[in-house]
């Protein structure tokens, strides 16, 4: 058993509000400079919906993660017959910037200097990468809300495994429905950027699992961006760099929140840290579709049973990340209470973000200035939700559509116990046989209302000491890196010969 920590993330889409703010708090700290303009780190999508890039889950189209074949792993966008020959300077299966957008801004020199007239100055828009004026036709966001529309929610890859009466009765008028996709780098535990890079640039730190980029090897080969299956790593056009997410490391560093997180509206993330057997990476990333999410979960290992805590120190593993990985949100929502789930993970990336599925509206008809749900039930069953179950599964699910019901059913059961509770319109004793069929106990019911609910800024972001330390004393005296810090060098000065 080889234990290993890694920083883990939830995202509660039920809680989720589309306000983007998220997205603009990554923009303005890190994705602010040249050659990075079109590039969101963190991006908000609406569901149905193609997504940024364009259509990113059509891994048809777009090649990217690992493929199983006999038990053996292979990264789709390459091999090593193919990786250093005809893909080295030319990948076919990678967006171009018409799947992106060509990042633009506005002459608004010419609001001010414009000659007086008759009519008001405008501020044209103009291109951030040709300095010329340009019509606007795509952006980081641009299917804001569209839910019902040709263009966007219906190209959404997703509704593939629904049938053409599934199709037609979601994008009926009375039917639309949408909800909203969060997504920053997963910092995968089999991430395809790191097994795809010819210059070892990327790589995944051992203390924490962060998938970084060192920008001093990087070449601009760019197999990242073909490799990862959510388009989440960039290419820097001015540096010629590949770039992507580092989850605000310095601020985890200092015992801070990421950006995204920390100023999230709604509330809908969490942060905590996990411990995991890398010795079963490839077993898990060989499964079946359907049985991957319960192997990653199974992947996942108790940070309370003494074996495992036997097992982490051996390995180097602080005591006080033991005892973070105790308290963390992550493994409550993920292993204990088993409602969150993995982004695509028929990908076999093994991403570690996941997402509580949202509990999407009911039929209703309105009658004067009422509004009555199709079954009259205050609580309708979660199979007359207008969100296809077929569509949450493709998305969270791999197709297995047990693991979802599960996660709905359980967060419908703690809503009708809470209403019960406190309107008392709903008998204790039906939320309790509620609760018996979604597998669930008043008491977790209250834990699990608690840390949706009532949490707190601690109860959300449970982030364990780096202990750099450590981590330096591979390469340097962590006495001399201390004393350094804040001076001297980037590069230390050489002196010629």
């Amino acid at each position: 058993m080889d234990v290993r920590s890694q920083i883990a993330m939830v995202f509660h889409l039920d809680k989720c509000i589309g306000c983007h703010t998220c997205s603009i708090a990554c923009k303005n700290i890190w994705t602010d400079r040249k050659g990075s303009e079109y590039m969101w780190w963190n991006n908000v999508e609406t569901k149905p919906g193609t997504g940024y890039p364009t259509k990113w889950e059509d891994q048809q189209c777009y090649q990217g993660g690992w493929t199983s074949e006999g038990g053996d792993l292979r990264l789709r966008s390459t091999s090593k017959s193919t990786g250093l020959v005809s893909n080295l300077f030319h990948h076919p299966r990678q967006p171009s910037m018409d799947d992106y957008y060509e990042p633009w801004t506005y002459d608004y020199q010419n609001l001010f200097n414009a000659p007086a007239g008759k009519d008001q100055p405008t501020a044209r828009p103009i291109s951030m990468v040709s300095g010329k004026p340009i019509d606007i036709k795509a952006g980081p966001n641009w299917d804001d809300d569209l839910s019902g529309t040709p263009l966007y929610a219906r190209n959404d890859p997703n509704l593939g495994q629904l049938t053409e009466d599934q199709k037609r009765q979601l994008f009926s008028v009375e039917r639309l429905v949408m909800f909203y996709l969060p997504r920053i780098c997963n910092h995968c535990l089999n991430p395809g950027c790191v097994a795809s890079c010819p210059s070892g640039a990327l790589y995944k730190r051992g203390e924490d699992g962060l998938v970084l980029v060192d920008q001093k090897r990087c070449r601009g080969w760019r197999a990242c961006v073909a490799a990862c299956p959510y388009k989440k790593t960039y290419y820097n056009w001015s540096t010629g760099k590949s770039e992507k997410c580092i989850l605000c490391f310095p601020r985890l560093e200092t015992g801070q929140a990421p950006a995204c997180f920390h100023s999230c509206v709604g509330r809908i993330r969490y942060l905590g840290v996990v411990l995991y057997d890398a010795d079963r990476i490839h077993e898990v990333a060989s499964s079946k579709d359907v049985d991957l999410v319960e192997a990653q979960r199974r992947m996942i290992l108790d940070p309370n049973d003494p074996a495992v805590i036997q097992a982490a120190r051996a390995n180097g593993i602080h005591d006080a990340v033991i005892e973070s990985a105790q308290k963390s949100p992550v493994y409550k929502f993920v292993k204990v209470w088993r409602i969150a789930l993995p982004p695509h993970i028929e990908y076999r990336t093994l991403p570690m973000l996941f997402y509580v599925p949202p509990l999407s509206p009911v039929m209703s008809t309105v009658s004067g200035s009422t509004s009555n749900a199709k079954d009259g039930n205050l609580f309708h069953d979660i199979d007359e939700a207008r969100v296809p179950m077929a569509y949450l599964t493709t998305l969270l699910g791999a197709g297995n559509e047990g693991v979802v019901r599960y996660a709905l059913a359980k967060q419908k059961a703690v809503r009708m116990w809470r209403r019960a509770c406190t309107v008392g319109d709903v008998t204790k004793a039906d939320a309790e046989i509620c609760l018996q069929q979604a597998d669930c106990s008043p008491e977790e019911a209250e834990e699990i209302y608690r840390l949706t609910s009532l949490c707190t800024f601690e109860d959300r972001f449970v982030i364990p000491p780096m202990h750099r330390e450590q981590a330096l004393e591979m390469l340097e005296d962590p006495h001399e890196v201390k004393q350094s810090t804040g001076f001297g060098f980037v590069d230390g000065p050489k002196r010629g010969p």
